[in-house]
């Protein structure tokens, strides 16, 4: 549900947040996020049968995240809002910023010449 007053923000920033927590519908806010998109469009590029793009499609809408129209026989979505690009590429940087981190220690780990590691090594 989009934010109304009197409303904590903090629990309309959580219906935000589940309303993204869906593999289905961030797809769809990526191809979004290229351009508009039909709904037969958004179906093939993501694999979707009609009826569950639909329902996830709606989802975003409740949200206030997507708008569609229809234009005679076809609904054409799009994003409400081009921050939501934005926090889909602050998205990416985060989830690259973790993996880099992780491969840092790891390799950290696999350097390591303690004696923990000269213990798993004895064993091997």
């Amino acid at each position: 549900m989009p934010f109304t007053p009197g409303r904590p923000i903090a629990e309309a920033k959580a219906d935000l947040f589940k309303a993204l927590a869906h593999p289905a519908r961030v797809r769809v806010l990526e191809l979004l996020a290229e351009r508009e998109h039909t709904v037969g469009e958004l179906a093939e590029a993501t694999g979707l049968e009609l009826s569950h793009l639909s329902q996830q499609v709606s989802v975003l809408r409740r949200a206030g995240i997507v708008d569609s129209r229809r234009v005679r026989s076809n609904v054409i979505c799009a994003l409400r809002d081009q921050q939501t690009a934005e926090l889909l590429g602050v998205a990416r940087r985060l989830l690259s910023r973790n993996l880099r981190d992780g491969q840092a220690l790891l390799a950290a780990l696999d350097d390591a010449d303690d004696a923990v590691a000269s213990a798993g090594s004895a064993r091997a």
